[in-house]
C-alpha cells in the first residue's frame, strides 16, 4: 500500500509532496499578480446577469447606476478592513483565520461549515448556471432556453472544470489566464461600443434616469445583494496572504488599484447597456449582453455571447481553483474531515476537496434558479462579512499587542458592520421568505457536529472515519501534505 506511508519512512516522500504542492499551488504572488487575481476573480458572470436584477429592485436607471457605484465603494471599504486583518494576521484562509483569532474555535467552525458546505459550491453553481444560460441562448433564438438544457450544460461544465483542476494545477492556471484575458477583452468591447453610442446621441433612457417607481427598503437591499454579487471576490487575496510578496505593501495597494478599476468598468458597462435598451427591454432580455451585441455589433454580434461564455467559464474555473484552500486549512485545524485536506500523490492537486465541492455544486443546480441562489448566497456571506469587520473592532481592544502595518479608521469597520446588518435584515423584514430561515437553520445545524466531533472528539467517530479515510486514500491516491519536523 504505497499511499499509506508508515511514519518511520515517510519523511522524504512527504517532504517532496509538500514541496511540489506548495511550489505549484502557492507560488509567490507580487503586486501585479495580486491585482490580476482581484480583477480576474471579480469580473465574472455577475456583470452580465446582475443588471436585470439590480434594475428590477432599484426601480429606475438612476438608482441602478448609483447602486452599482455604491457597491464599488462598499467593496473597497470592506477590502480595506481585510487589508488590516491580512497584514496583522498573516495566515491564509481569509475570514476563517480572523474569526478564529477574534472569537475562537466555534465561530470559525461555523464559518468553515457554512462556506465549505454552502457558499463555495453555491457560488460555483451560480456561475456555471450563468455560463449555461449564455452558451445555450444562441441555439434558441427568440425564446428562453429550456431549463433542462441549461442545468445539464451547467452540470457538464462543473464536471469538466473539476476534472481539469484535479488533473493539473498548471493546466488550471493556463485555463484561468486565457479566460481572464477574454473577459477583459469583452468588457473593453462593450464599453467602447457604449461610448460610440453616447457620441451618436443615444441618451433617451439615460435622460430620464430617475423616472420610475420608488423602491422599498427591502428591495434596495436585494438590489445591493445582486450588485455586490457581481463585486464578490474582493477578499480573495486574503486567502493567499502567506504566499503574497511583501503583504504589508502589496495587499493594500492591490486592493486600492484593483477594486476601483473594476467599479469603473461595471458602471461604464451598465451605461453602455442603457444606450441601446430601455428599462423594459433590458428586464425582458434573456441575456442582456447578447441583446446588446445583436443591436450594436451586427454582423459581429456573435463575439459577445462567445466571450461572455469564456468569461463565465473562467470565473467558474477560478471559483473551483480556490475552493480547496479553505477546506485544507479547516481540515488542518480539525474542523473538517481530514480527507478534504489531502492532496493527490501523482498530480499534487487537492482533488478530494475539489471533487467534494463539485458534487455539492451539482446538487445545488438541481432545484434552484440563479436569483434564488444569489439571495441565498448573499444572505449567508454578508453575515460572515459583518462578523469579520466586527472582529477587527474586537481585536483593537483584545489584541492590542498585535503589529498593525496597515491601520484603517475604526469608523470604516463600524460602517461595514452596520451595512452588513442592513443587507442581512432589510430583505427579511421586507419579504420574510423561507429561504432565509433555511439558511439560518443550516448555519446553526453545524453545532450538531461541532459538539461531539470537534469539542468532545469522541473515539467512536475516529474509529469510524479511519477505514473510510483509508479507502478513500486508496481510491483517489491522496496523502496529507503535513509538515515534517
Amino acid at each position: 500500500q504505497p499511499i499509506l506511508i508508515p511514519r518511520s519512512s515517510n519523511t522524504d516522500v512527504k517532504s517532496n509532496i509538500q514541496y511540489h504542492f506548495f511550489h505549484h499551488v502557492c507560488a509567490q504572488v507580487g503586486l501585479l499578480s495580486g491585482i490580476c487575481l482581484i480583477v480576474g476573480t471579480m469580473i465574472g458572470s455577475g456583470i452580465f446577469i446582475s443588471p436585470k436584477a439590480v434594475l428590477l429592485y432599484s426601480g429606475a436607471v438612476g438608482p441602478c447606476l448609483l447602486i452599482w457605484a455604491a457597491c464599488g465603494v462598499l467593496s473597497t471599504l470592506g477590502a480595506l478592513c481585510y487589508a488590516e486583518l491580512g497584514t496583522m494576521i498573516t495566515k491564509s484562509g481569509g475570514e476563517y483565520s480572523y474569526l478564529m483569532e477574534a472569537f475562537g474555535s466555534l465561530v470559525a467552525y461555523l464559518y468553515s461549515w457554512t462556506t465549505v458546505m454552502v457558499l463555495k459550491p453555491s457560488s460555483f453553481a451560480i456561475i456555471t448556471l450563468s455560463f449555461a444560460e449564455y452558451a445555450s441562448t444562441p441555439f434558441y433564438p427568440g425564446c428562453t432556453p429550456p431549463i433542462v438544457v441549461t442545468k445539464c450544460l451547467s452540470a457538464a461544465a462543473i464536471l469538466l472544470i473539476v476534472g481539469v483542476n484535479c488533473l493539473s494545477v498548471k493546466l488550471a492556471s493556463y485555463v484561468q489566464n486565457f479566460f481572464t484575458a477574454a473577459k477583459l477583452f469583452i468588457i473593453l468591447v462593450i464599453v467602447g461600443a457604449g461610448i460610440v453610442m453616447l457620441a451618436q446621441g443615444k441618451t433617451e433612457t439615460l435622460s430620464n434616469a430617475f423616472d420610475g417607481t420608488p423602491s422599498s427598503v427591502g428591495a434596495i437591499g436585494l438590489a445591493f445583494y445582486n450588485g455586490l454579487w457581481a463585486y464578490d471576490g474582493w477578499n480573495q487575496l486574503n486567502f493567499i496572504t502567506e504566499e503574497l510578496k511583501d503583504p504589508f505593501r502589496n495587499l493594500p495597494l492591490a486592493i486600492l488599484i484593483g477594486i476601483p478599476l473594476v467599479s469603473v468598468c461595471y458602471v461604464l458597462v451598465n451605461v453602455a447597456y442603457f444606450t441601446v435598451m430601455t428599462t423594459t427591454e433590458l428586464l425582458l432580455s434573456p441575456a442582456v449582453a447578447v441583446t446588446f451585441g445583436d443591436r450594436v455589433l451586427y454582423p459581429l454580434s456573435w463575439i459577445v455571447p462567445l466571450f461572455v461564455v469564456f468569461s463565465t467559464f473562467g470565473s467558474a474555473n477560478g471559483s473551483c481553483f480556490t475552493a480547496g484552500r479553505l477546506a485544507y486549512v479547516s481540515g488542518r485545524e480539525g474542523h473538517m474531515v481530514k480527507i478534504l485536506s489531502y492532496i493527490s500523490l501523482k498530480r499534487y492537486t487537492p482533488s478530494p476537496a475539489l471533487i467534494f465541492n463539485g458534487v455539492l455544486s451539482i446538487f445545488y443546480i438541481i432545484p434552484a434558479d440563479i436569483n434564488t441562489l444569489i439571495n441565498y448566497f448573499s444572505f449567508a456571506q454578508w453575515v460572515f462579512y459583518g462578523l469579520t469587520a466586527l472582529s477587527l473592532i474586537v481585536m483593537r481592544f483584545t489584541r492590542k499587542e498585535l503589529h498593525r502595518p496597515v491601520k484603517v479608521p475604526i469608523v470604516i469597520a463600524g460602517l461595514m458592520v452596520l451595512v452588513s446588518c442592513y443587507l442581512v435584515l432589510a430583505p427579511i423584514i421586507d419579504k420574510p421568505d423561507l429561504e432565509y430561515l433555511y439558511c439560518t437553520i443550516f448555519i446553526f445545524s453545524g453545532l450538531l457536529f461541532y459538539y461531539p466531533f470537534i469539542y468532545r472528539r469522541v473515539n467512536w467517530a475516529r474509529k469510524l472515519m479511519r477505514p473510510i479515510t483509508m479507502h478513500l486514500q486508496l481510491l483517489m491516491e491522496v496523502v496529507p501534505p503535513e509538515k515534517t519536523e
